[in-house]
């Protein structure tokens, strides 16, 4: 079985790389930046017995979604999982009184307009592919930030509420061709992206109690949902969200 995962190469997306390796999976390692991540997480695929692929990719970019796209299909002939993960945090955190258009449009590309279109090229791809052991799926990972509210990252609350729409848009679309479509939002999750404010969240999670199971997430707590997906757990369920949080979603008293 083949998937590819955008923005694979480090973080939330490594783990469901590596994950999915260890559950049988050959791998497409989708980059924009870093060869050398992706070159360490390839090798690592390919020491569990599984194939890798990596292929630089903007998500943000037609022409090279496409170019991921032909080059996942040449070299492995089908896509049964497609994880979009690849996701960007606004460079400088502003307060949406002030943030500018250009970190809204950068933004937007990446988190909500890649994957809505990469998602439409790979469905249709998947929909001609011949049939496998199982029917293809797509996962989708947004965040908690889909509803929660952060004034001083506007333009990544917006990308992230998109992306719950995009779930709910193509699991519908898809579901007659036997592809479900499955959202997970991870919480506060210990990656590059978290790392500048870990002491925001050390005293969110510790000592004021932001979320029930007193904890950081983990990559590997993401990419055991995904494989729950991957290995066909839920083949009743389509444009379910999947939370990964910690309970942060619950609204306790």
């Amino acid at each position: 079985m083949i998937a590819l995962v955008t923005g694979g190469s480090r973080g939330i997306g490594r783990g469901i790389v590596l994950s999915l390796a260890r559950a049988g999976y050959d791998v497409v390692v989708n980059y924009a930046g870093n060869v050398d991540a992706a070159k360490e997480v390839a090798a690592e695929v390919e020491a569990l017995g599984r194939r890798a692929l990596i292929v630089q990719a903007d998500v943000s970019v037609a022409a090279d979604r496409e170019r991921l796209l032909a080059e996942s299909y040449a070299a492995f002939g089908r896509l049964d999982l497609l994880v979009s993960n690849a996701g960007v945090a606004p460079t400088v955190r502003a307060d949406i009184l002030e943030a500018d258009e250009e970190s809204f449009d950068r933004v937007l590309g990446i988190n909500l307009k890649g994957p809505y279109f990469l998602i439409q090229s790979a469905a249709n791809r998947m929909i001609a592919q011949p049939e496998g052991e199982t029917r293809p799926k797509i996962v989708i990972i947004s965040s908690n930030s889909a509803y929660t509210a952060s004034v001083n990252r506007g333009d990544y609350c917006v990308s992230k509420a998109g992306l719950g729409m995009v779930t709910q848009l193509f699991a519908a679309r898809l579901a007659e061709h036997g592809i479900n479509v499955y959202e997970i939002r991870p919480g506060i999750i210990a990656t590059d992206m978290t790392g500048a404010v870990t002491a925001k969240y050390d005293d969110l999670i510790f000592n004021r109690g932001i979320q029930p199971i007193r904890r950081w997430g983990r990559p590997d707590d993401v990419a055991r949902a995904v494989v729950a997906v991957a290995t066909d757990l839920l083949p009743h369920s389509t444009g379910e969200v999947i939370n990964v949080d910690g309970g942060f979603h619950l609204k306790t008293l």
